[in-house]
């Protein structure tokens, strides 16, 4: 991004300066733009402002945009406050849950013209401005929530910050924000937490078999319970919802497994499975397209500069990475590089690898 013009225009004032606030005042700086940050907090202020996301807010500061960055449970709250302290400035907030704050904002009797909800899906499993990063918005999807009465002008200017920050903005009204969030973000969350707490008490000859596939649905496990606690109870019908469709998909395995001989038991298992092919197949991958990759597992030596050659090697025959996962084999100095890639070059990938001295573990051709 550095290099490149900024849309938005003026002070950003940033309230809120963890992970997404700092986050954000680091993208913006680097575009030239004057960042304003202000915290309940003096000490995470300080933090945000010594590692570069911007400056401390002053008295005078004169926003053309407020981004309130505070937990769920308190974003009415401040939202209100900018509201008021800068009434021409377009005040927006990336909290994860969009129609309880606009529902508390409305009992309260103010006029939102110039408030329009928001949502980065974007983060990481830690917080706080230390973690903070430019780049975690890049190729992201940035919702707006706007509604009849919101300003094209204010539309313009928060689509421009989303922009600003590489995020792609996707319209949507709160009500679809906070069923999609549940379907997508929130369930997975729960999901991924009560598997990863099956293992707590697990023998540790059992977990040292965990592969790279038990680490892909446990990862964002290692959430934090205090904010997870006010995003689920803000979202709790949405979320509800979707879990009791789960528990029952559950049910339904785990009564088709009491007996795996019954007629129709082994069909219920298939289908089980089918259906969630069918859904991963259904999800955006890389670019948002809904293209399937092959993939090629390459063995590499725990050692330095192995990773780098294996790209390196890939470059010169011309062919694309699309995506790459990592996983080191337990209790062996080798690691295991799964490469996506067309279809297409599947076949001339493997061969080129090996004829340079690379261990295909295997293809999922």
């Amino acid at each position: 991004m550095p290099g490149r013009a900024a849309r938005v225009v003026g002070t950003v004032r940033v309230v809120g300066s963890g992970l997404l606030g700092a986050s954000i005042g680091h993208a913006l700086t680097q575009l030239g733009v004057d960042v304003a940050l202000a915290d309940a907090s003096p000490a995470q202020l300080r933090l945000a402002v010594d590692y570069g996301a911007g400056r401390a807010a002053a008295e005078g500061d004169d926003p053309a945009i407020v981004v309130v960055c505070v937990p769920p449970d308190v974003v009415a709250d401040v939202v209100a406050d900018e509201l008021a302290r800068f009434p021409r400035a377009v005040v927006t907030d990336v909290a994860s849950v969009k129609l309880e704050p606009l529902r508390e904002l409305r009992a309260r009797g103010l006029d939102l013209t110039h408030y329009i909800g928001s949502h980065p899906m974007a983060g990481r499993e830690r917080g706080g401005a230390i973690s903070a990063r430019a780049d975690i918005f890049t190729g992201r999807p940035w919702v707006v929530c706007r509604d009849g009465e919101t300003p094209v002008a204010d539309l313009a200017l928060v689509e421009d910050l989303a922009l600003d920050l590489g995020a792609v903005p996707i319209e949507m009204t709160p009500e679809e924000h906070d069923r999609s969030v549940a379907l997508v973000s929130h369930v997975p969350q729960v999901v991924a937490s009560l598997l990863a707490a099956r293992f707590a008490d697990a023998p540790e000859l059992s977990l040292s078999l965990a592969g790279q596939g038990v680490r892909d649905t446990t990862r964002i496990a290692h959430s934090a319970p205090e904010l997870w606690v006010q995003i689920l109870g803000a979202n709790a019908s949405p979320v509800v919802e979707v879990l009791d469709a789960l528990a029952a998909d559950l049910r339904e395995a785990a009564d088709a497994l009491r007996h795996p001989d019954a007629p129709g038991a082994r069909r219920a298992v298939a289908e089980a499975i089918r259906r969630g092919n069918t859904g991963v197949e259904r999800l955006p991958g890389k670019h948002g397209q809904r293209r399937r990759f092959e993939t090629a597992v390459v063995m590499i030596d725990d050692r330095p500069g192995q990773l780098a050659q294996l790209f390196a090697d890939v470059g010169d025959m011309d062919i694309n990475i699309e995506e790459v996962r990592l996983e080191h084999s337990p209790g062996a100095p080798i690691g295991l590089v799964e490469l996506s890639l067309d279809p297409a070059v599947l076949t001339s990938a493997v061969e080129g690898l090996e004829s340079r001295g690379w261990r295909i573990a295997s293809t999922s051709d």
